[in-house]
């Protein structure tokens, strides 16, 4: 992995490791698919299958639990919608991870046995190319689990506290610093972490985004984090790159909206819309 000299991440550094630049039709930009949305939660997904198109990935698949996914269809026509019945054998998780350059795992789901099913049925099945963003529920089942070494090198994890203390099986990480906290999990699972304003890689590395604010902390923030990231990782951008662009790209998208809207009330659809915004004025 590589990066800009220094730790800290800012719109210099980042033009310094600037992203590539696809020609060509929207293929060239990479195919994603984000896998979860319970009933009760597929805006989750939606919000990360949109932010994914926002900064700039090509191609856009969603699996949704089955009882909404015409619904999600119809609300979100970018895309391609397969319905998911959360179970190891899923046939439409076969679908997704075989025709996705990179895959978002969580977002929206709400069951940890559901999270447990998918999690395991993409390990099994998903391509050695592919890059991934495992977030929300599926990190949570992560601890124990077979095959998770397969993700060592290739994806980002995206916790929160509460789910970086599952991951690191302790109580809670409250008392400790992001960088800390970022730095163990990565070591540990052999993947780049974005945790709070850290980002760190399994090999040491580690940067800090000095931008952001606690109105981040918001319904479906995570999850504009989380496809950011993952479509970042779909046009091209190796997991370090994919982090530390997306971080910063998600907290600047929140500032700006902080001296529009307000520290806090912005809305996590609100983030999305600023984020080629963000991408155009860090790269000019």
């Amino acid at each position: 992995m590589s990066g800009p000299d220094g730790s800290v991440i800012t719109a210099a550094a980042l033009r310094e490791w600037r992203l590539d630049q696809p020609s060509g039709g929207k293929s060239s930009r990479g195919r994603i698919a984000i896998l979860g949305g319970s009933p009760s939660t597929p805006g989750a997904v939606m919000l990360a299958g949109l932010a994914a198109l926002r900064v700039g990935a090509g191609v856009l698949a969603l699996g949704v639990a089955e009882q909404v996914a015409a619904a999600v269809a119809a609300a979100v026509p970018e895309a391609s919608v397969q319905g998911l019945s959360f179970t190891a054998d899923d046939g439409a998780v076969t679908t997704l991870t075989s025709r996705a350059d990179a895959l978002v795992v969580g977002p929206g789901i709400d069951d940890s046995s559901a999270a447990e099913s998918v999690m395991k049925a993409v390990l099994a099945q998903v391509e050695d190319d592919t890059s991934l963003v495992v977030d929300a529920f599926a990190l949570g089942v992560l601890p124990g689990m077979a095959g998770v070494d397969r993700l060592g090198g290739r994806a980002v994890l995206t916790p929160n506290p509460a789910e970086a203390a599952r991951l690191l099986r302790v109580d809670d990480v409250d008392d400790r610093e992001s960088a800390e906290v970022a730095g163990e999990i990565a070591k540990q699972y052999g993947c780049v972490v974005s945790f709070e304003s850290s980002v760190a890689a399994p090999d040491g590395q580690a940067w800090s985004v000095p931008v952001g604010h606690p109105g981040l902390g918001t319904s479906g923030s995570g999850d504009v984090l989380a496809g950011a990231i993952g479509g970042l990782l779909a046009r091209g951008a190796d997991p370090a790159q994919a982090a530390c662009w997306g971080t910063y790209l998600h907290a600047v998208s929140g500032d700006r909206l902080a001296a529009r809207v307000g520290r806090l009330g912005f809305l996590a659809r609100e983030l999305v819309q600023e984020l080629p915004l963000v991408i155009v004025e860090t790269e000019a």
